[in-house]
């Protein structure tokens, strides 16, 4: 099938030009001003509009199991609510537990999401524990084109690596060239704190915020640091929320630490007093590391502009507010965490980022596609427009305006984090490897056409 979009402004994060984009075989195969129209060609007139790379959003929960419930999503729902807000790739986690086997976990997510996604996807490993089986386990992961190991500083004795084990991961990690993104907070700190704070008798989402101030995080990022510094890693901090996590992310940059830092879209625009909304209504907002105040949404604008912040993603985690959000009623610690957000993260991001002047395009685009396609091994396959490429395109309306609300989302669970916002600039038309997925902002895609990305280390 052959496609040609016609007369759009081309967006890449290198520059910005008026041009027609013919795709083929899955592949972009041409470039230009008033490119011939073969026969049996579909044509797309875009003038007006946009013409993005597909959006890559590299965090991303669509099954995640924990403490007898799991996310909401399935592949079918989450491919379909990411292509409708311009996301044509996606990284997902598969998540061992400290007594499950990687490999074992991998055949679980295989058989979830191969023949069922609309988009293409792949994933980050988590590490849980480490040692000789694991290793082995792992160095398998890496040649079946998994090159990214996550690892959490926190969620002790579930997910949460022993202090131990970090080194001899990072240098596992070091070795076979693989990113290493981590989820920093001190374990310890946390759970101190929540005792305290349960036995106080505040239970309230709102005292989530308290059991993990941003000392916390940033005290696991310092460690991070440390420890990326030793061992030659390259790590990249998943889900930045504050000032002072940001400084030590930095400091360990001007030592010479192979370091990339993440954010998400929720980080930047909504606030802790999300979360101190009455009746419960906070458990919505409840997430890890939590909603900081307004300065620090300030300061994480300030570091996409200058690229201290490298990537804007969602932690997509979709949990119901009745029936699973209400487990924490009494006790916030069992508040399932996170918010889901990957079908409104780019119209948000361009909204409230180009849209109000703190993003230019290229930026726009950089942080939302070409940065996370070019850490996680995706890039120049994913993440531009040109020549070779795969024909992953959104044509994006600057000026349509849309009211998020969950009575409209395609995400499968029963709210939405930005209940009546208005955004301004939605994605129109988007493609996946040359086929059409979303026409006219209506979902047109293929259920299972999306494909399982292998990737190869790029940190050798």
């Amino acid at each position: 099938m052959a496609l040609l979009i016609q007369n759009g402004e081309i967006v890449t994060d290198a520059g910005r030009q008026v041009a027609d984009v013919h795709c083929e075989d899955e592949q972009i195969t041409r470039i230009g001003r008033d490119l011939a129209v073969p026969p049996g060609t579909t044509v797309i007139d875009a003038t007006g509009k946009y013409v993005f790379p597909g959006f890559v959003d590299p965090h991303v929960h669509v099954y995640l199991p924990f403490a007898g419930t799991q996310t909401r999503d399935t592949y079918e729902t989450a491919s379909r609510a990411a292509l409708l807000g311009g996301t044509t790739c996606f990284i997902d986690f598969v998540n061992p537990e400290r007594d499950q086997e990687p490999l074992e976990c991998l055949e679980t997510w295989n058989a979830r999401s191969r023949g069922k996604s609309a988009c293409d996807f792949t994933y980050h490993m988590t590490v849980s524990r480490f040692d000789a089986g694991i290793e082995s386990q792992l160095r398998e992961v890496v040649a079946r084109g998994i090159t990214s190991f996550k690892i959490y500083l926190a969620y002790k004795g579930i997910v949460g690596l022993e202090n131990s084990e970090l080194e001899p991961v990072l240098r596992l990690a070091r070795e076979l060239g693989v990113i290493v993104p981590t989820h920093c907070e001190n374990a310890e700190m946390i759970d101190q704190r929540q005792r305290e704070l349960i036995a106080e008798g505040k239970t309230g989402p709102e005292w989530h915020y308290w059991s993990r101030p941003p000392v916390v995080e940033a005290d696991g990022v310092r460690r991070l640091m440390m420890c990326a510094e030793r061992t030659g890693a390259h790590v990249y901090v998943v889900h930045t929320t504050c000032r002072e996590a940001l400084a030590e992310a930095e400091a360990g940059r001007q030592r010479g630490v192979d370091v990339h830092v993440e954010t998400c879209i929720q980080h930047l625009l909504l606030d802790k007093s999300y979360a101190e909304r009455p009746g419960f209504e906070g458990a919505k907002y409840v997430m890890s590391p939590p909603l900081r105040d307004k300065a620090d949404q300030d300061a994480l604008w300030a570091g996409l502009r200058e690229g201290r912040v490298n990537t804007v993603a969602t932690d997509h985690a979709p949990t119901n507010f009745e029936g699973q959000k209400s487990m924490g009623k009494g006790d916030f610690t069992k508040i399932p965490g996170g918010v889901p957000g990957i079908e409104h993260r780019v119209p948000l991001l361009f909204s409230r980022g180009v849209g109000q002047n703190r993003l230019s395009l290229e930026q726009f685009v950089r942080i939302a596609s070409t940065e996370p396609a070019r850490l996680f091994g995706l890039y120049p396959r994913k993440g531009t427009i040109a020549i070779g490429s795969d024909a992953d395109l959104v044509v994006f309306d600057p000026d349509r305006e849309t009211t998020l609300s969950a009575k409209t989302h395609a995400m499968n669970v029963d709210y939405n984090a930005y209940e009546g916002w208005t955004v301004k600039g939605w994605p129109k038309t988007v493609t996946v490897r040359g086929q059409l997925a979303v026409h006219d902002g209506e979902f047109v895609g293929e259920m299972g056409r999306g494909e399982f990305i292998a990737r190869e280390p790029i940190c050798v």
